[in-house]
């Protein structure tokens, strides 16, 4: 079977050793050095996930190695076909500092579904943060479940990280673009466009175009 090859294609091809392969390393050059980059990576990677104790997926790809903090009485679940890039040389956009997945207090939950991608950033939960299948997210988004530090100074000064809390979820198929915040107690509805640099602070609902701050819903997802 012939291989097809869209001028737009930007993944890998799924063997190394075809003609698809061989025109990415000629025309594109840099493609065939990240993917160098990503074979370097695995080991560290592989041995980083162990650690934690975090089961290890099918079809995951590192761009470079991520952050990964897990507190030991905590949860991390991540599904297959995961993809993360965390350097530079990894997407034109340029992520800020490797991905970030973070469980910062015992019983946390950080759970994610198949497909997911993401370039740079912050999951942080000191809760629980829920994001289901086929969600991409955009270059040096934050992701999180909390404020961290309280907002009165008394509070902030007895109890510096006991911030409040509310679980965000992110349905099916979302996709956030790049500089985003995703904040506390917020679901997105499946499907649903989150415009770069928007801040979400309240519900966005299933398959909108939804871009601000506060982000609010520019029209349906056609």
């Amino acid at each position: 079977m012939n291989e097809q090859h869209s001028p737009h294609d930007v993944a890998p091809p799924a063997r190394l050793l075809s003609a698809q392969a061989l025109r990415m390393a000629w025309e594109t050059p840099w493609r065939a050095r990240l993917e160098l980059r990503r074979w370097l990576s695995w080991p560290t990677a592989r041995a980083l996930f162990a650690l934690a104790g975090v089961r290890w997926g099918k079809g995951w790809r590192f761009y470079g190695v991520p952050i990964l903090q897990k507190h030991r009485h905590s949860t991390i679940r991540i599904g297959d076909g995961l993809s993360l890039r965390s350097i530079p040389q990894s997407n034109a956009l340029g992520p800020n500092h490797p991905v970030i997945l973070s469980t910062r207090r015992a019983g946390a939950e950080l759970i994610i579904g198949r497909g997911f991608g993401m370039t740079g950033g912050t999951i942080c939960a000191e809760e629980r943060i829920i994001i289901g299948d086929d969600v991409w997210v955009g270059a040096n988004c934050v992701i999180t479940d909390t404020d961290f530090h309280p907002l009165r100074l008394e509070d902030r000064l007895a109890r510096p990280l006991d911030g409040t809390t509310a679980p965000v979820t992110i349905e099916d198929g979302v996709f956030i673009g790049m500089h985003s915040l995703v904040l506390k107690g917020v679901t997105i509805g499946a499907h649903s466009v989150i415009g770069a640099g928007s801040v979400v602070t309240r519900d966005i609902p299933p398959r909108v175009v939804a871009a601000g701050n506060p982000a609010r819903v520019l029209r349906p997802l056609d």
